[in-house]
């Protein structure tokens, strides 16, 4: 009897098995033949996975308006039509949580989104961009030493807020704050790709006529640009309507091809800028192993840019088909990614030295092997332009659209948005034209918010009824005060730094914006 008494349903629920009396004539009673189909109800939910699981995965979460959650006095809902009412197999409660509207944002992907190779595809392609490029200037500023441990820090803590972000997507349905640093961080790189393609692309036509077969050159002798030279903002408006066409493919899943083949162009690329700088690496060394203090703020910038796929994250996850192995995904990828980061730095650094540029392209010697891999990197980076701005795309454009009627014309207005975006990214890269300076100022202001201070925060403020330890809230807040101790320190050094170049000494001097004085 102990034993029958545990399969009972609770006391909510005793009228379905023996109704009262006094309840018969009551419309709120149910008739004898659904008293039994609740009691079924109830035991087969006893040996339904979802009483024990009730956490589901995003992807096979149900919606709340096909299968409402039962009442309290009710049990469950009746059904709306009889072929609909089936006892024995009965439709699995909703798992707790948010509401369907907060947890919209996790299920986009669903069985039509990307595949963990894909996702882990533009990972790689989010994070290998312009900032691993500058990392060499970034370890000049931090000192041969101090520059490579504190990559590797920070590749750490990054990796860390990444996951956190993720972690706190899936409870929060408001994210404002995020989103706007998140719009600025992307819109912020879409600048970056402007300079970098005009200074690269620059260097290449320019110094045509004087380039050569052979590659036997001191590599203190970068590119020399021969012949007449235009502003690097010509070539930028130049970019321009390549950049509107490209950002006209609707979603992540058809880039994946192109996003393989810039990867792939890119690791070429790469290959050939690692052979270079580790068979020019003159000896002996003698490089500071720890670098001026006021030009560390600089190297925090430029390091935290190149983190660049921070803004990536969310929408990779949500697209994911089963977004629950996107862990596996972000420490694959992002352990690829700091190893790339903390040793290119490094190299580059040692291979150049002083003459180290904005970017480690514009300092290989003027021979066609090496036009050529400027060429095929701007490829990448071309390409990857597109990732970066389906993020700030993905959250402006929507709620503009949806305010149109008619198909035809919210395609239209869904374009117009996106050409004006990427003019609107243009037109800032034209403002600022130095590669290093765009770098260190966008890392500072929006990627250390990105990045550092608002994923430790957001962590305590979405799981502080979950009562957080002591040790997880100390470490919040040092990585927060980092964060924003990096933010004023390099947004104010950038800022003074673009201010003095602006106004050298002789206002006469024409020489190329991306190399360092």
């Amino acid at each position: 009897m102990p034993l029958f008494s545990l399969l009972l349903p609770p006391p909510p629920l005793n009228y379905s098995l023996k109704p009262l009396p006094q309840l018969s004539s009551s419309p709120l009673s149910p008739p004898p033949l659904l008293s039994l189909s609740l009691s079924c109800h109830f035991c087969s939910s006893l040996l339904s996975p979802h009483l024990f699981f009730p956490l589901l995965p995003a992807s096979s979460q149900l919606s709340p308006a096909s299968h409402p959650l039962p009442s309290p006095l009710l049990g469950p809902s009746l059904p709306s039509s009889p072929t609909e009412a089936n006892p024995l197999h009965p439709s699995p409660p909703v798992p707790p949580g948010p509401p369907r509207s907060q947890r919209q944002y996790e299920r986009i992907g669903e069985s039509t989104g990307t595949t963990f190779i894909q996702t882990l595809i533009h990972l790689l392609k989010g994070n290998i961009g312009t900032g691993l490029l500058g990392l060499p200037l970034a370890v000049k500023n931090a000192g041969l030493v101090l520059g490579p441990v504190s990559l590797l820090c920070m590749g750490i803590v990054a990796i860390h807020c990444m996951r956190l972000l993720v972690k706190c997507s899936n409870r929060l349905s408001e994210r404002w704050m995020v989103n706007l640093f998140l719009i600025i961080t992307q819109l912020g790189f879409c600048c970056v790709y402007f300079v970098f393609l005009s200074d690269n692309i620059k260097q290449v036509v320019e110094a045509a006529n004087a380039t050569t077969w052979d590659c036997q050159v001191d590599h203190a002798n970068q590119t020399a640009l021969a012949g007449t030279s235009f502003d690097s903002r010509i070539y930028m408006l130049f970019f321009l309507p390549a950049f509107i066409l490209l950002v006209f493919t609707p979603n992540l899943k058809y880039m994946a091809p192109l996003s393989l083949l810039a990867n792939l162009v890119m690791c070429c690329s790469l290959v050939l800028i690692y052979y270079y700088s580790l068979t020019n690496i003159e000896l002996p060394i003698n490089l500071p192993l720890v670098g001026k203090a006021k030009d560390y703020p600089l190297f925090f910038g430029m390091a935290i840019f190149a983190f660049e796929g921070i803004g990536v994250v969310l929408p990779l996850e949500n697209k994911m088909q089963k977004p629950e192995g996107f862990g596996r995904v972000l420490y694959t990828g992002m352990g690829v990614v700091t190893f790339l980061y903390i040793s290119l730095g490094t190299v580059g650094y040692l291979c150049f030295g002083d003459t180290i540029a904005g970017s480690i392209t514009l300092n290989l010697p003027n021979c066609w092997m090496y036009q050529i891999v400027k060429l095929l990197y701007s490829f990448g980076i071309f390409i990857t332009f597109a990732l970066q701005f389906y993020v700030p795309a993905e959250i402006l454009i929507p709620p503009v659209v949806d305010r149109v009627s008619g198909h035809r014309r919210r395609i239209a207005v869904g374009l117009l948005m996106r050409a004006l975006l990427v003019i609107f990214t243009c037109c800032l890269a034209v403002l600022i034209p130095e590669l290093d300076l765009v770098i260190s100022l966008v890392g500072s202001v929006s990627s250390s918010f990105l990045a550092l201070i608002f994923p430790p925060l957001l962590e305590m403020l979405t799981f502080h009824t979950d009562g957080l330890s002591p040790l997880v809230i100390t470490k919040n807040v040092i990585i927060s005060g980092v964060g924003l101790i990096g933010f004023a320190t390099g947004t104010y050094s950038a800022i003074m730094e673009l201010i003095i170049r602006n106004n050298p000494p002789h206002s006469h001097n024409l020489s190329p914006s991306y190399m360092l004085q």
